[in-house]
Formats: structure tokens, C-alpha cells, sequence
């Protein structure tokens, strides 16, 4: 019989979990992430992806956006630094009803003008466009259900 040494013990390979004094969760050295844990992690890779589409969205379709002198005075207000490219890439998500709604009130300066960049933009800067807006959305609501759950003390 193989034996494996685990937790500095010596135990038979085929030991049946919790007859070695080991929990089942501590068994062949793995620990069971906790709820905690598991949406820290998808929080925070969540994150990471929508930081480095931002960059990527940034370079490749806003930049040449802003190039355009036809596009340059349409990407919408920008409250803060890039925040033009939120309004870019929220033009691409929004539905068609929306769309219509905002640009027919006084706040339409606010937003980017969804039938003018569509002209400018290919199929791919409009997919960058969707996927990091999702991503930019998910990841806040993460953070806030995260701080939420935080604040009843489901994690103590």
C-alpha cells in the first residue's frame, strides 16, 4: 500500500477522510473558500478585467473618436478625466427607447450621440464598448452587495 505524507503525517493513500484525525476540508492539504472568500475573488478579478478594457477601450476607440473633428464635440460631457469614454460606452448599451427619451430631453448634452459614433465605430469597438460597460456595472454592483453584506455582518 502507497503511503502519502500530509499535514507531516504518514497516512495510507486510500485513508477514508476523518479516521487520520484531519477534517474533510483540510483533507489532501486543500482549504474550502468560505462565501467571503469567493466574492472577494470574483470581485476583485472582475475588477481587474474592466481596468484593463477601460485602458483597451480607451486606446483603440476613443482615442480615434476624438481624433475625428466630426466626433470630437458629440462624446458627451465629461465630468472627469475619461469620462467620456464611460459616455461612449454607455451610448452602445443603452436601449433604443432610452436613447430616444434622453435625446429629446435637456439633458441630452450629458450623454454621447448614439447614431453619429455609430457611423464612426466598427462592429468590434461597439462589442469592446458593450463587454466593458458590463463589466464596469458588475464590478460596482459587486463592491456595493459586497459592502452590504458587510455592513449586516454576514461575514463575521
Amino acid at each position: 500500500m502507497a503511503e502519502v505524507v500530509l499535514c507531516n503525517r504518514l497516512i495510507p493513500a486510500i485513508d477514508i477522510p476523518g479516521q487520520c484525525g484531519l477534517e474533510t476540508d483540510q483533507l489532501h492539504g486543500l482549504k474550502i473558500m468560505d462565501i467571503e472568500d469567493t466574492l472577494f475573488a470574483f470581485a476583485f478579478s472582475d475588477i481587474f478585467v474592466t481596468a484593463i478594457l477601460f485602458v483597451l477601450f480607451g486606446q483603440v476607440t476613443v482615442r480615434k473618436l476624438r481624433k475625428k473633428p466630426e466626433t470630437k464635440d458629440h462624446l458627451g460631457i465629461s465630468l472627469a478625466s475619461g469620462w467620456d469614454m464611460i459616455n461612449v460606452a454607455n451610448a452602445f448599451c443603452e436601449p433604443k427607447w432610452y436613447r430616444e427619451r434622453v435625446k429629446k430631453s435637456p439633458m441630452a448634452a450629458f450623454s454621447a450621440d448614439y447614431d453619429l459614433l455609430y457611423k464612426h465605430t466598427t462592429l468590434f469597438d461597439r462589442i469592446l464598448a458593450r463587454t466593458f460597460m458590463c463589466l464596469w456595472v458588475s464590478s460596482g454592483i459587486c463592491l456595493i452587495l459586497f459592502a452590504l453584506l458587510d455592513s449586516f455582518r454576514v461575514f463575521d
